[in-house]
């Protein structure tokens, strides 16, 4: 099928407008988050009421609270985030329309579909007032990742190689990104969640990290949301990885013939599980799990850009020239 050039244009045009738009939407959240370092007395506001009152009556005055600037500077960073990530998909379904097939042929749209999941579970999990301030923590690496692949992992709209023009393709490769943009905000909120214990709640701190720490939910919160998004991720990555076997078997003719990328996203999930087993674990639950995450997620990073990029195998389809 060939290449709908305009279609293309718009895609990477709209990839573009999502980085610009979730870096409003971060400049918004790090105004928030610093604006909530000052802790003010809740405003109010003197409000006339009964202003229909025969002249000469004075009108009744009642307080009505007044919403705090931070929090309408959260409320606001959420609408943008909300344009970005409509902008973002449209920009993965754009592509897929301009190439006539599943959009995940290479690590630009590998990436840019991690991306789009990991903003997605952040909706998910961290709706709620109390996670707010987590939000400009997982834009961060986000962004780095969208920068990486509209510049040294961009590859243009192309057919897919003879390889990877199966049905497994949507399947197996969808599953995986999913599961690695889910692992992205477990693995932000393990980092958070040590960073956290160095500031325990109700310490008092005048420097700069106890004062950034102290915004941030507290420790076991953090741990909790690392927990719940390994425990969404695991069995998505889990079945990415059989899946990945069963077409291997159909490709190549063996389910598993120990290609580096095999074995690294094997060791990656014998990690997540170590971890879910030690967070289940007394005395293994606190920091020494975190680590354990914090290693699959390097594992997992390992994976994507090492593997792809310096190792060659027979996953080699990064699309990089």
């Amino acid at each position: 099928m060939p290449i709908d050039e305009t279609l293309a244009q718009y895609s990477d045009l709209a990839f573009k407008s999502a980085i610009v738009v979730y870096t409003l939407a971060l400049v918004l959240l790090i105004r928030q988050y610093a604006a909530a370092q000052v802790r003010k007395a809740e405003g109010r506001e003197l409000v006339t009421v009964g202003g229909g009152a025969a002249p000469g009556v004075p009108g009744r005055v009642e307080e009505r609270p007044v919403k705090p600037w931070s929090e309408r500077l959260g409320n606001m960073a959420f609408a943008v985030l909300v344009v970005g990530v409509a902008v973002h998909i449209l920009s993965i379904v754009l592509r897929g329309f301009a190439t006539g097939r599943f959009p995940l042929g290479n690590m630009y749209e590998f990436v840019t579909m991690a991306c789009a999941a990991s903003v997605l579970v952040g909706f998910w999990l961290l709706r709620e007032q109390r996670y707010r301030s987590t939000w400009v923590f997982l834009l961060v690496p986000v962004l780095i990742l969208m920068f990486l692949a509209g510049t040294v992992l961009y590859a243009d709209a192309a057919p897919v190689v003879p390889a990877l023009r199966s049905f497994w393709l949507p399947l197996h490769v969808t599953i995986v990104s999913v599961g690695s943009g889910v692992f992205l905000v477990s693995g932000v909120a393990s980092l958070l969640f040590l960073f956290r214990l160095r500031q325990p709640e109700g310490e008092e701190s005048t420097n700069f990290l106890g004062a950034i720490a102290r915004r941030l939910p507290d420790a076991r919160t953090l741990d909790r949301l690392a927990y719940r998004t390994t425990i969404v991720g695991f069995p998505l990555f889990g079945a990415g990885v059989i899946l990945g076997a069963i077409w291997a078997e159909a490709a190549w003719g063996r389910f598993w013939g120990w290609d580096p990328k095999e074995t690294c996203s094997f060791i990656a999930w014998v990690l997540y599980a170590a971890y879910l087993h030690a967070r289940a674990t007394s005395g293994w639950r606190d920091t020494k799990a975190a680590w354990i995450n914090i290693a699959a997620f390097v594992a997992m990073l390992f994976n994507l850009f090492i593997i792809n990029m310096v190792i060659s195998g027979l996953h080699s389809y990064a699309g990089l020239t």
